[in-house]
């Protein structure tokens, strides 16, 4: 049976929130806040808040920079992931990863079926890996926020969930970028 056990010490993962918003402000941003609070208050670390406009580019470049720092294990972004013209954060983060995580948007999915019924075909919940660093992809909505944070990254972001979690495989989440001399 899958559960958080103390048989494994819990390590902190240190963790980016990305709001995509033509609109949010900081003060007005009740999703990103939501990811900040359930982080936090599970024993992780907050190592970069932003919010940035619905453009391709300007969410890469935001991630991109974040794969790069040392103290960013996770991106975690909120919002542009539904089907509309200015919706384009899946396109971001698909062109930045080197694994997808399929399994996350269709589990995201099946959850959120539970409470919004088919409504949630409407969401491109999406996540994978870039250069070592987990990014995941949530639709904008507080709800959304809370359900996958509480259904899926509470227990996959924890070390001592079992039989397997996201944190254990962090140090080999970039054996690929080795050359022949072990050498990053």
């Amino acid at each position: 049976m899958s559960k958080i056990t103390g048989d494994r010490p819990f390590v902190p993962v240190r963790i980016a929130v990305l709001t995509v918003s033509d609109t949010r402000s900081m003060e007005e941003d009740r999703s990103g806040q939501t990811l900040v609070d359930r982080l936090e208050a599970d024993g992780h670390t907050l190592a970069d808040r932003q919010i940035v406009k619905d453009d391709v580019e300007a969410i890469r470049a935001v991630v991109s920079g974040w794969i790069d720092r040392e103290d960013v294990d996770c991106v975690i972004a909120t919002g542009g992931t539904g089907v509309t013209g200015r919706d384009v954060t899946p396109e971001a983060f698909e062109g930045l990863y080197e694994k997808a995580i399929p399994g996350f948007g269709e589990l995201f999915r099946w959850q959120s079926y539970q409470k919004i019924g088919t409504s949630t075909i409407q969401s491109r919940a999406t996540a994978g890996v870039a250069r070592g660093t987990y990014l995941f992809a949530l639709p904008g909505s507080t709800g959304a926020c809370k359900d996958a944070w509480d259904g899926i990254l509470h227990q996959q972001l924890d070390s001592r969930f079992r039989p397997c979690n996201f944190v254990e495989l962090m140090p080999r989440l970039q054996e690929h970028l080795k050359d022949t001399r072990g050498v990053l």
